[in-house]
């Protein structure tokens, strides 16, 4: 049986990518929903075409991460796009959005985008955070679809990989990808001014070709909760306090109230950012302050 990926899923069919290149419309079979199983965008499956272009999913293939909003799996990379103004850069939405792609086991790439928009006293604090952030270990590249600044350097890192664009709207994700692949013509609108955010409609989840690797045009995350993630697991999603949590006296020391703690001494010498830190103790809060769901 031929097999492929899912690069595109709309109103109950399947477009599966096969090794000839070939896009197969497909629809799932019964046996899907008996298995609650539920085909997604990025998907390796099985199928059976009872012509060259309509066929049937047989099989779902094991998946190495999924991400619910947007409903995708399989995903090598997040591309975090953040403006550097219109709308303002914001370390806190940059953090939230790490947590939520470092618990899911994706490498997290930061693209700072609008880089020619920046004033020359904004442009500091820029180089600054970008500075931090890279010696964390985060890869950071910074953009301009008008003067290309970064568009060699993002390219090269698309290639073999499925990548996902996310970020707050507004920030100039169809327009990097506009500049990517021209011939998309993606939409984009310009900014709400009145409401500070993008006015965007991207609807539903597609892989689109670039180079040899595919983007993932997504919605954006209609959802930046922290469901699914424990008190336990968020130091995991800090590098820096995670390798400092090493040092700590107590196992499972949380880094907010308890001795001896390797990580706030860290913070106290500089060696943890002030903001990262209190992003930390901000999102531990609002993890022990959720609703149990039954």
């Amino acid at each position: 049986m031929p097999d492929g990926k899912i690069i595109k899923a709309l109103s109950g069919f399947y477009y599966v990518l096969n090794h000839d290149n070939e896009i197969i419309q497909c629809r799932g079979r019964g046996v899907f929903r008996k298995n609650k199983v539920t085909p997604l965008v990025g998907d390796q499956v099985v199928y059976q075409a009872d012509n060259d272009q309509e066929g049937y999913i047989l099989e779902v293939k094991s998946r190495k991460n999924e991400l619910i909003r947007p409903p995708i799996v399989n995903v090598d990379q997040a591309i975090l796009v953040f403006s550097a103004v219109e709308p303002d850069f914001s370390s806190l939405l940059l953090d939230r959005f790490l947590v939520l792609i470092e618990a899911n086991y994706i490498e997290p790439i930061i693209c700072i985008s609008k880089t020619d928009l920046i004033p020359i006293e904004a442009k500091k604090q820029i180089d600054a955070h970008a500075e931090h952030y890279q010696k964390i270990g985060y890869k950071v590249i910074l953009t301009s679809t008008i003067d290309l600044e970064g568009i060699q350097v993002l390219m090269p890192l698309l290639e073999d990989r499925i990548s996902v664009f996310a970020g707050q709207s507004g920030v100039g994700k169809s327009s990097l990808l506009n500049v990517l692949r021209p011939e998309l013509g993606l939409k984009t609108d310009n900014i709400s001014t009145h409401l500070g955010r993008g006015k965007h409609t991207t609807r539903h989840v597609e892989l689109i070709k670039v180079g040899t690797g595919f983007v993932a045009d997504t919605p954006g995350f209609s959802s930046l909760e922290f469901t699914g993630i424990e008190v336990e697991d968020l130091n995991d999603c800090f590098p820096e306090i995670q390798d400092y949590s090493k040092g700590c006296k107590f196992r499972g020391c949380t880094h907010t109230s308890e001795p001896k703690c390797s990580v706030k001494e860290a913070v106290d010498a500089g060696n943890i950012q002030d903001y990262r830190y209190e992003h930390y103790v901000q999102f531990l809060d609002e993890i022990k302050d959720r609703k149990p769901r039954y």
